[in-house]
């Protein structure tokens, strides 16, 4: 199933041509006032005139992206198409003012404006600059680092332990054994103590795991034996699927299945091992002949947008196809013009799944967001859905990815940064969506983080089995549970409990097209 079964075309390439060239061709001819809201940058050319620095450049075009036009940096009136999704809501501001010493500090401040009434805080928490870490990772699949996530967690006396989260399978410490469930009982030959959420330990912890480029670690298996390792960071393929089984429940199959990043299934046209390894699950799937599927998303913080898609096709029954999946909601300029600019509003099933599913439970908490909740949200309107776990994240809003470059006089282009502001709004088929809040659980249950992926003994899984067999979740609390079993270890917020993989939902088809045919056009046009 190919990326282009969706009517998506976003932003066509000859306005993106446009906006790419006047990155390109850099700045033209007008004197910065430093006290104007609305300034200009000075001229480059050969004579000796000032140049703007790399990071003034950034702040400049990031803003103007954001705010005026992402055509001709909103010089011609005839575009006037800001991409910024709450840009009505920022005042005008002047991006060289001393007051943002960098592009980051200017896109903070721009990100305050834009209030939820529900909640009195800004809407935007998401937007943000990126060095080609991101682009990597869910495009291609590939990452570089230890391949672990970690978590502090409390028994029922409230002492407090490091587990492993998860770990990739094809990462440095995939490779070596290391999976969710494990402790790690120390980092360089020190304890794994827990000093509060800034505390001096939980940050050297933090460091080692996330940042240095390797550390030595003793990790202590569920069984009681132990081993020390050292790991060094490095590039893999993403494995997005971290465990499947299935389960027979009540008389019933059930399939489970461990889904960590919507990493593309598809780079350049090619198939991706994302795609590859959920047809393998699938397949697995249709041939047991489940009657029930769960999607564990639980640290799922989101990716391609063309990946929901995919995963929605495969669950969805067959009679969704032709039928609207979800639909854009974009700012007033971008509305008024979708027809020019090539913005669809609608994307569609092009056919659902083979499996016949009676229900489709979904496992989520704090960490879930973005593609995530999207491919929850589109489901509503056809199946029965239920979301098990805990409140989700809050992001109904995604991005276009704007690569921001610049060509000097020599016609050599350089990178400043990936833009990734909120351009777009979801809603399902019946316009449901708006969930800044996060979409809130069915039925609660615990992360301990000690149960293994896929053990009956996960929280989550209980409650699920418990609604298959009898219609109704089980109402056993964590802390009775954990009362009953001393062994159970419950995740707990700190420091060290950061998400490994990119938060949020973006399409990069376009952005591909014009870092790949249109830049070398460009240089043409270089004086």
């Amino acid at each position: 199933m190919k990326k282009n079964f969706m009517k998506k075309h976003l932003i066509s390439p000859f306005f993106f041509y446009i906006f790419t060239a006047i990155l390109a061709v850099s700045f033209v001819s007008c004197k910065k006032e430093m006290g104007d809201t609305n300034p200009t940058p000075p001229v480059v050319d050969s004579s000796g005139n000032k140049q703007l620095s790399d990071a003034d450049s950034l702040k400049y075009f990031m803003y103007r992206i954001m705010q005026e036009s992402f055509v001709d940096g909103g010089r011609d009136s005839t575009y006037d198409l800001p991409l910024y999704y709450w840009y009505t809501k920022v005042p005008k501001l002047n991006p060289f003012s001393s007051d943002y010493d960098s592009a980051d500090v200017l896109l903070n401040k721009m990100k305050t404006y834009a209030i939820n009434p529900a909640t009195g805080k800004p809407f935007d928490k998401y937007s943000f600059l990126d060095h080609g870490q991101v682009a990597g990772e869910i495009q291609q699949g590939v990452s570089g680092d230890l391949g672990m996530e970690i978590a502090f967690a409390r028994d029922k006396n409230n002492n407090i332990f490091l587990y492993v989260r998860y770990a990739d399978k094809n990462s440095p410490a995939g490779k070596v054994g290391v999976t969710r469930g494990w402790e790690i009982t120390s980092i360089n030959g020190a304890n794994t103590t827990y000093d509060g959420s800034n505390g001096t330990n939980v940050n050297r912890i933090v460091n080692a795991v996330y940042y240095d480029p390797q550390a030595t670690f003793t990790f202590k298996r569920p069984d009681g034996t132990s081993f020390t390792t050292t790991l060094a960071k490095a590039n893999y393929q993403l494995n997005p699927v971290l465990f499947d089984s299935i389960y027979t429940v009540a008389g019933k199959k059930v399939g489970y299945f461990v889904f960590n990043s919507f990493s593309s299934v598809f780079n350049n046209g090619a198939p991706t091992l994302t795609k590859q390894e959920i047809d393998k699950v699938f397949s697995k799937f249709e041939a047991a002949n489940i009657s029930s599927l769960i999607v564990d998303l639980r640290y799922n913080g989101g990716g391609s947008v063309g990946t929901a898609e995919y995963l929605d096709s495969l669950i969805a029954p067959a009679s969704v196809k032709g039928k609207e999946m979800y639909h854009y909601l974009y700012n007033d300029k971008l509305t008024a013009n979708m027809a020019n600019i090539g913005l669809d509003d609608k994307v569609f099933f092009p056919g659902g799944g083979s499996l016949n599913l009676t229900n489709v439970f979904f496992i989520g908490t704090g960490n879930t967001a973005s593609a995530s909740e999207l491919t929850l949200n589109n489901l509503k309107p056809y199946m029965t859905v239920k979301l098990v776990g805990d409140t989700t994240y809050g992001k109904p809003v995604g991005f276009f990815s704007i690569h921001i470059t610049m060509f000097d006089k020599n016609k050599k282009e350089k990178d400043l940064a990936d833009l990734y502001s909120i351009n777009f709004e979801t809603r399902n088929a019946k316009n449901e969506g708006g969930y800044f809040t996060g979409l809130i659980p069915d039925a609660i249950a615990s992360d301990y983080v000690n149960v293994p992926w896929g053990n009956p003994a996960d929280d989550h899984l209980i409650k699920i089995f418990k609604y298959i067999s009898s219609g109704s979740f089980s109402r056993v609390s964590s802390e009775s549970r954990m009362a009953a079993d001393p062994s159970l270890r419950l995740s707990v917020p700190s420091a060290a409990s950061r998400s490994l993989r990119f938060d949020g939902m973006v399409d990069y088809r376009i952005s591909n097209q014009i870092n790949t045919t249109i830049n070398k056009n460009l240089r043409k046009k270089i004086k």
